[in-house]
């Protein structure tokens, strides 16, 4: 449900009525406004005002500095080897032999993970706790003798290893005789909902997908999604609602890469929250559309919303485990991509690794997990460029220069302090060797909370700089730095 934001102040909160132009210079400089702007009546310039001073809640923050989030597709379709279930299926067949989620949580914890979300329920309808809703859930399977609970299971091990933990929950029933009849799936599904956030301590996130099975089944539910949004916020109000909630959004692609430019700023607007009245280029935009943020968009918006981007991707080409594809777990250097492509692209990275059979990451998945870990340790670790993580508040086209510490570098990282907004359309990277001739190494277009571009090859360096050639306002550069990633 869409959450009825007040701009903020440094000083205070603004009365309802400056919500949308303000009122004078030094009154739209001090406001911001959190999750969401109107722009009323402004003015294009007043809209790049507004737009840089759109800022995160406080949980959309937190979420995109965890940057790496492991996703856990675990269910009937482990066994059954399919990618989407039926609902058909015995309880019996989910059977895993050496269940370790301790295991799972490790070991996507050495390699970065800051959090783990599993399928709690997927679209078969098979639910991995022993819920009263259904008979469709673990404790009618042999496993453990009915007396399972995976995600209790996973809570225990995100606690020991310091991990948050978060759920994925299918709307999409193939199971459940009242999928399809209204009201009464909705109270069905919130009885899901809330056993699942009163019964297993904090969640962090709670992904939401979109499926509808009209066409697969010829059964369809209207899903209420303002009062699923709306139990979450009130059982779990430390918690994001991704994909079909109100706080992230999908990136448009399972391909693993944001855009070239994204905006966490977006005219787009949550499928939850939906717009008013939008002009029909604005109304036209969708997750998959090449431009979400830019001055071109703005010049038509009447809104815009904090919705920044979740880039989803498999380890293997598929969601759920297969044995025939032990051998295809991506290589190191396209988990590398994926990186630069996602959390280098103002994006959190959402990496799914499917456990199998047994119910352990399989040794090919965990040992390619280490090496990414390693080399992630490895890469980032020294900072090449000095003074890289004093704030600069940078102004359209001026620039700073930083000293090269002695060492190779292919790796140029820029992060905005998003708190105050995402402001930066396009900057530019120099190198000198004598500091009064310059090289042109890289451009770009948005920063938001982190950008990293890669040099062709690795190079050395005596000075660095970097200019901001446009910003909405004054952008507030938290790090530069120099890595080699090789």
């Amino acid at each position: 449900m869409k959450r009825l934001l007040l701009p903020l102040l440094l000083t205070g909160v603004a009365a309802a009525g400056e919500a949308c132009c303000g009122s004078g210079a030094a009154q739209r400089e001090e406001t911001y406004y959190e999750k969401h702007v109107a722009f009323g009546d402004a003015t294009q310039e007043e809209k790049l005002s507004m737009a840089a001073r759109l800022v995160p809640t406080p949980e959309q923050l937190a979420w995109q500095q965890w940057e790496l989030t492991a996703f856990i597709h675990f269910t009937v379709n482990t066994f059954t080897d399919k990618e989407w279930g039926d609902g058909k299926e015995s309880p019996d067949v989910f059977a895993p032999t050496e269940i370790d989620t301790d295991q799972w949580v490790e070991t996507l914890r050495d390699a970065g993970f800051g959090m783990v979300m599993l399928t709690a329920k997927h679209h078969d309808g098979f639910c991995l706790w022993p819920t009263q809703t259904t008979e469709h859930s673990v404790k009618n399977s042999r496993w453990m003798e009915g007396r399972g609970d995976v995600v209790a299971m996973l809570r225990r091990s995100c606690d020991k290893y310091g991990v948050k933990m978060g759920l994925y929950v299918s709307p999409w029933d193939r199971n459940a005789a009242c999928y399809g009849t209204g009201k009464a799936y909705d109270d069905f599904f919130v009885r899901q909902i809330t056993e699942l956030l009163t019964g297993y301590g904090e969640i962090a996130e709670v992904w939401f997908d979109g499926a509808n099975g009209s066409e697969a089944d010829g059964k369809r539910q209207v899903y209420d999604w303002a009062r699923y949004i709306r139990t979450v916020k009130e059982l779990q109000p430390g918690a994001v609602t991704a994909i079909m909630g109100d706080d992230i959004r999908w990136v448009g692609n399972e391909a693993g890469r944001g855009r070239a430019e994204e905006w966490s700023a977006t005219a787009l607007a949550p499928a939850s929250v939906g717009l008013k009245d939008p002009t029909p280029a604005v109304e036209a935009l969708t997750e998959t559309s090449p431009d979400l943020g830019s001055r071109a968009i703005l010049d038509e918006a009447k809104e815009l919303f904090w919705y920044p981007s979740e880039v989803d991707v498999s380890i293997r080409p598929g969601w759920f485990y297969h044995a025939s594809e032990d051998e295809k777990v991506r290589s190191l250097e396209a988990l590398k991509e994926i990186y630069f492509a996602s959390v280098g692209s103002n994006s959190v990275l959402l990496l799914n690794v499917p456990p199998d059979r047994r119910g352990r990451i399989h040794e090919n998945d965990a040992r390619r997990l280490h090496e990414f870990g390693e080399w992630l340790r490895r890469s980032f670790a020294r900072n090449l460029a000095a003074g890289g993580d004093t704030l600069w508040t940078a102004r359209a086209d001026e620039a700073r220069e930083f000293d090269v510490k002695d060492g190779p570098f292919d790796a140029v990282m820029l992060q905005e302090e998003i708190a105050k907004g995402q402001r930066v359309e396009r900057f530019r990277i120099e190198i000198s060797d004598d500091g009064r001739t310059w090289e042109t190494a890289a451009e770009g277009t948005t920063i938001g909370y982190k950008r990293i571009v890669r040099l062709p090859e690795a190079r050395t360096a005596r000075k660095l700089r970097v200019t901001i050639d446009g910003t909405r306002a004054p952008a507030r550069i938290s790090h530069v730095g120099l890595y080699l990633t090789e």
